[in-house]
């Protein structure tokens, strides 16, 4: 059971919240040009405001601090969405489209291994073996260091070379090979 003073604030937020929930969107859709993440960022921001409602009511302008924290979502979004782009830009511009002769037995086999190797060891290794990233655009894909990219893809390809046994691991795969979007990646055995 809350408290009077509980039940005044949640009152006085609720108030707030319906008075300004259109124009906080509004804005948010102005700063991403999304519609469907204004909604969210307007409830985010929102919802941080809740939490902090204390402060909150007692600043000159509540109206204004809820502004900027729309502002501040909106770029932490445009920001993430930005990388996101770059990510993928960079992974699709060096996939190569043909590979003569490939050896599919061996590509199943690796794609099989490869799907037992923890994700980021797996993306490690594919990125710099079947992409021939560097380590450094390797590391811009995923987000982290250069030297985690070094012992990550170090570790997997040890790995790699336990699951395949005696059957090696090849230096370099194509990505070309790899299946496409809805076709199966496995044989069955």
């Amino acid at each position: 059971m809350g408290t009077v003073v509980d039940d005044a604030a949640s009152v006085e937020f609720h108030a707030f919240f319906e008075r300004h929930y259109a124009e906080l969107s509004r804005l948010a859709y102005m700063l991403t040009g999304e519609s469907d993440a204004a909604d969210d960022l307007a409830a985010d921001a929102l919802l941080a405001l809740w939490h902090r409602w204390d402060r909150v009511r007692a600043a000159d302008h509540p109206v204004a601090y809820a502004r900027g924290v729309v502002a501040n979502l909106a770029r932490t979004r445009i920001r993430s969405a930005v990388r996101e782009r770059r990510r993928i830009a960079l992974f699709w511009s060096q996939r190569e489209e043909k590979t003569e002769n490939p050896d599919v037995a061996g590509v199943v086999d690796v794609q099989g291994a490869l799907r037992r190797l923890p994700f980021r060891k797996r993306a490690c290794v594919v990125l710099r073996h079947a992409f021939d990233l560097s380590e450094k655009d390797t590391a811009l894909a995923l987000g982290i260091s250069v030297g985690t990219v070094k012992s990550q893809t170090s570790k997997g390809m040890a790995e790699l070379q336990k699951l395949l046994g005696d059957q090696g691991v090849p230096q370099r795969v194509h990505a070309a090979m790899a299946p496409r979007a809805g076709q199966s990646g496995g044989r069955n055995r």
